[in-house]
């Protein structure tokens, strides 16, 4: 089985077919209006604003959440300095140890690559496939993370702009800097919302000690996701 994931790439950092969702409801779509998702997990809330500029993501993962898909799956890979993904359903009833990653709602969504959206801490964002098996970088149907991330250095960031199809704005950068993020996943992976509070969270279930496959040794769930 094949697990949708994130890429751990860049030397760690310099070392410091199916189709979407078709009964998604269209919320907010052609308005300045963001739609915000309560987020509950073992370890605090997490408000999440998500974007309308990714409406095919958006719209899905409201769906998903109005029909109570989350609700008791686990946040089972996490890298602190990186990311914390869920979403995967086989994790509800998962034992321990048990491997995780592989699972879904059946169907994926075309990505949608926005350079002004960018990897940045607590992003939300969406896990997918390999290039090798997924040339098309469809993202998975229900499986996302949240970015953690590190500060750059403004000579990392020029290594990573030699590499970028799209340099990061001057504004990018210094968020990369001063707020931190994990900018090597930009226009490679759908960034679809942003936390606006509950940052720390993120810092808690990243600090979290796990095993070689990345999971929690003690495990943290989503209790409940609720549209406010």
């Amino acid at each position: 089985m094949r697990n949708y994931f994130i890429l751990l790439t860049l030397g760690l950092f310099f070392m410091t077919g199916n189709t979407g969702h078709t009964n998604a409801k269209d919320h907010h779509a052609g308005t300045g209006d963001q739609t915000k998702v309560l987020i509950k997990t073992d370890k605090g809330d997490m408000t999440v604003a998500l974007h309308n500029e990714t409406p095919k993501h958006r719209d899905n993962f409201i769906q998903l959440v109005e029909d109570g898909f989350y609700e008791g799956l686990l946040f089972h890979r996490v890298i602190e300095g990186f990311m914390i993904q869920t979403g995967d359903p086989m994790s509800k009833d998962a034992v321990p140890g048990e491997p995780l990653g592989s699972g879904g709602p059946g169907y994926t969504i075309p990505a949608e690559f926005v350079p002004e959206l960018i990897h940045q801490k607590g992003a939300l964002a969406a896990a997918r496939q390999g290039d090798q098996v997924n040339p098309e970088q469809r993202s998975s149907g229900s499986q996302f993370y949240v970015v953690h991330g590190r500060r750059w250095s403004d000579a990392e960031l020029d290594q990573m702009d030699a590499r970028r199809d799209t340099p990061l704005t001057e504004s990018q950068r210094e968020t990369y800097k001063t707020k931190g993020g994990v900018p090597h996943l930009d226009e490679a992976y759908t960034v679809f919302g942003q936390v606006v509070e509950g940052m720390e969270v993120i810092d808690r279930i990243a600090a979290m000690e796990t095993d070689d496959r990345d999971r929690p040794a003690e495990d943290v769930r989503i209790n409940e996701i609720t549209v406010l």
